[in-house]
């Protein structure tokens, strides 16, 4: 008789039962005690409008979390040397697993960092040359631009059995590093024509530099110096005199009966204003440097930043700076084609390196690339590069909209890499708008309804079909399709651009038509922005809004960024007779026990700093005094909690009307931030919020044809429609408006689009396509061609 086998699986192990991370009462930034539970191990997908809370939820809550607990393990000796950072408020958060960031952060803007530096590539072409390369010339430090030479010698002092001997020592330490431009690769000359006018004497007013007038104690150190006659012009100086008055080391000389430093015109500049951060200069100081400086590829070392001797030991003819200077595609080709067994390893890691550039779509780069002249969307993909064909498995990868700055072409290939690294078995947690990229999610996170207060809530999680049939904004939006306009608007001029060759353009002539809504497009790395930023200087009459970041500290806020906080300031004074001063927290009225802060840190070492609410101002950050002052029944305090929406109505009438903080506040309701408050900090808007703070202030500037780089860069696809509306609005209102970008809703809504390619690097650089949106989907002749007709269903 045959037994029954018992068919019942076994139980389950209780390690597999941790297959969600669940967060709940998070309440970072404008998160309302949001509870959600996400699959491992599955694609997840957060979205809903700019402000809504998405990084909040994911960049601040589960990746910061998940960060914090690592850094516990390690010792307090090298926590020590770690950024601290705070527990986020959030009530439970668990079955988190390690978090690997790839955010769209700028790469550092230090000269001397390139996309070779950034991904360990150039380490290990320097292991490679210093084996291989002939004629040898040192270890792996003789190839880099960032290691200088330096020797020495001299006498040491050692203990020897109970005996005190002194010996003679030598070292030296061969670099890379080319001694006259220190690794850089360009050398900064001054224009001494924008420093002194030679027709004149020192004491008919010679100089020109600002800051330096006739009478002034920096004006008298030259003209009463005595080293040389400030009767004679500039341009009758003996060589003695002109190297007294231009290059003399510092020295101490009595000048007008007192003690002074004397030093020459061009050191001293140099110190007083070449020495300072570009942006953090005065306007007026900011326009003379960029005149008076010019910079220029370095002489000695051609640009390529080494010394005579890294360029001249060489394997297969080529030398590292021919290496870095090749198009990444091409140089995992050179790579490829070298058959050396002693190196296999190395060379099977730099090909796995160099392949995983091309794959994720940046084949078009070079090595030598400034890592600081990368877009946001280029910066992201370059750090991806660590991650590809990584052994990890059952991690937590966090990414920050992984599409921006990508032609729908690429998106696919985008797609296919975030599939794969779910399929290895993790935790792929996304942050994206672009519908192609949220249709491929397992799992949908939808945030809002609204923005900033109006935001912060789950509205919808689920499979991509229910976020269709959810009726969530997100959902009801998912499928809007912009359609080709009827009739297009008519050029009134032309903006030649004639032989354009900046990085990989190959002589382009374009007429760029003006007064209208212009769209320029292609694949990424296909010339767009080398040829609107390269050939369209912005300045006279040229607005240009690019995607570099806002700086901005805790202090800073919309209503001193957008230059608000003036008018208001004025207008309190005004209304009470005191000094505009008192109404501001960083002059002032701050309150005193937190500097106008709000808050006061307590730092802690090792551990996270805390931040308590100051208990003197109760966190509004002024005096108690300064706040008896009211305008329109409110003080300062309160006008700087309010939304724009709210400000608006308050200084557009009665008491408080105050017509010039009314056109700016109408300048930020327009771009869509009417539910910002004026004091919000810089440092908690979104990535999208900050680029239309930045469109609200430069909108006011007095220009003809604005540039502008991506707007669509985090913005919701209900936000595209009221982008479009203000680009439609500038354009009604007589000026021209260029765009660099990839959105299709975008390209449908132009006038005139202009289309790069049809490849990247040296593959692009040429016009494929210009013409309207309508002959562009029925000639279909270009990879954005098919995207767009596919999109508007042509």
């Amino acid at each position: 008789m045959a037994t029954r086998k018992n068919t019942q699986p076994p139980a389950p192990h209780a390690a597999d039962s941790h297959d969600l991370i669940r967060v709940h009462g998070a309440r970072v930034n404008n998160l309302k005690d949001v509870s959600i539970e996400i699959p491992k191990r599955r694609l997840t997908v957060f979205t809903g409008v700019s402000g809504s809370g998405k990084s909040s939820l994911v960049f601040d809550t589960i990746a910061a979390e998940s960060q914090r607990l690592i850094n516990e393990t390690y010792s307090a000796f090298v926590q020590g040397f770690m950024p601290t950072l705070a527990r986020p408020e959030v009530d439970v958060l668990d079955g988190l697993t390690t978090a690997i960031i790839v955010d769209q952060q700028r790469m550092g803007g230090d000269p001397r960092s390139t996309v070779g530096t950034a991904t360990d590539a150039n380490a290990m072409l320097r292991i490679l040359f210093s084996r291989l390369g002939k004629p040898y010339i040192g270890s792996p430090k003789a190839f880099s631009f960032n290691v200088a030479s330096i020797s020495g010698a001299g006498a040491v002092t050692v203990e020897r059995g109970g005996q005190t001997v002194k010996e003679r020592r030598s070292f030296s330490i061969t670099g890379g590093m080319c001694p006259r431009c220190e690794g850089r690769g360009s050398v900064t000359d001054l224009d001494l024509t924008q420093l002194y006018d030679d027709s004149k004497s020192l004491n008919e007013g010679a100089l020109t530099v600002p800051g330096y007038k006739p009478g002034g104690w920096s004006y008298r150190l030259y003209s009463e110096s005595g080293l040389y006659d400030a009767d004679k012009p500039i341009r009758k100086y003996t060589k003695r005199e002109l190297h007294d008055f231009l290059h003399r080391e510092p020295v101490r000389m009595k000048i007008a009966g007192i003690n002074m430093t004397y030093e020459g015109l061009i050191p001293r500049i140099q110190k007083s204003m070449l020495a300072k951060d570009r942006e953090s200069m005065q306007p007026h100081i900011r326009e003379f440097v960029d005149r008076a400086v010019t910079f220029t590829t370095c002489p000695d070392c051609d640009g390529t930043r080494l010394t005579e001797a890294a360029r001249s030991s060489k394997i297969k003819k080529v030398s590292i700076a021919d290496a870095c200077a090749m198009q990444i595609s091409d140089l995992a080709a050179w790579v490829d084609s070298l058959d050396e067994p002693s190196v296999a390893p190395l060379l099977a890691t730099l090909h796995h390196t160099l392949a995983s550039f091309v794959e994720i779509g940046l084949g078009y780069l070079s090595l030598d690339r400034p890592a600081g002249t990368l877009s946001g969307g280029e910066a992201q993909r370059v750090k991806m590069i660590r991650h590809l064909g990584s052994s990890l498995t059952d991690t937590t990868y966090v990414f920050d909209e992984p599409t921006t700055g990508l032609h729908p072409h690429d998106i696919q290939r985008m797609n296919g890499l975030l599939l794969r690294l779910r399929d290895k078995g993790n935790t792929v947690l996304v942050v994206e708008h672009k519908p192609e990229t949220i249709a491929i999610a397992d799992h949908v996170v939808d945030l809002g309804p609204g923005a900033g207060t109006a935001g912060g809530t789950v509205c919808f999680e689920g499979s991509v079909e229910g976020l269709r049939k959810g009726g969530t904004i997100t959902g009801r939006h998912f499928d809007d399709r912009a359609a080709l306009k009827e009739t297009v608007r008519t050029p009134t001029g032309t903006l030649p651009i004639r032989g354009a060759t900046t990085h990989n353009l190959r002589g382009v002539d374009v007429d760029i038509p003006l007064g209208v809504l212009t769209v320029i497009t292609g694949v990424a790395g296909s010339g767009k922005s080398s040829l609107i930023h390269g050939s369209i200087p912005a300045g006279e009459g040229v607005v240009s809004i690019d995607q570099g970041a806002i700086r901005g500290s805790r202090r800073s806020n919309p209503a001193t960024y957008t230059g608000l906080l003036d008018p208001i300031r004025k207008a309190f004074a005004k209304a009470h007779g005191v000094k505009p001063a008192l109404f501001s927290a960083n002059s002032e009225g701050a309150c005193p026990t937190c500097n106008g802060a709000g808050v006061v840190y307590t730092d802690l070492a090792m551990m996270a700093g805390v931040a308590t609410t100051c208990e003197d101002c109760e966190g509004k950050r002024f005096q108690a005094s300064v706040l008896d002052y009211h305008l329109g029944g409110r003080d300062i305090s309160e006008v700087l909690a309010m939304p724009v929406t709210e400000a608006l109505e308050f200084f557009g009438s009665g008491e408080a009307a105050t017509p010039a903080a009314h056109r700016i506040l109408d300048r930020l309701a327009d771009v869509g931030l009417g539910y910002v408050s004026l004091g919000q900090p810089l440092t908690t808007l979104s990535g999208g919020e900050r680029q239309r703070l930045k469109l609200a202030t430069h909108m006011s500037d007095k220009g003809g044809v604005y540039v502008l780089d991506e707007p669509t860069t985090g913005l919701h696809l209900a936000d595209v429609e009221q982008l479009l509306g203000l680009l439609d609005r500038l354009v009604d209102s007589g000026k021209s408006v260029i765009v660099i970008e990839h959105h299709q809703a975008v390209m449908a809504h132009a006038d005139w689009i202009v289309d790069l390619g049809p490849g990247a690097g040296h593959d692009g650089g040429l016009i494929v396509f210009e013409g309207t949106p309508a002959d562009l989907v029925a000639d279909r002749s270009t990879l954005t061609g098919e995207h767009l007709a596919a999109y508007v269903g042509a």
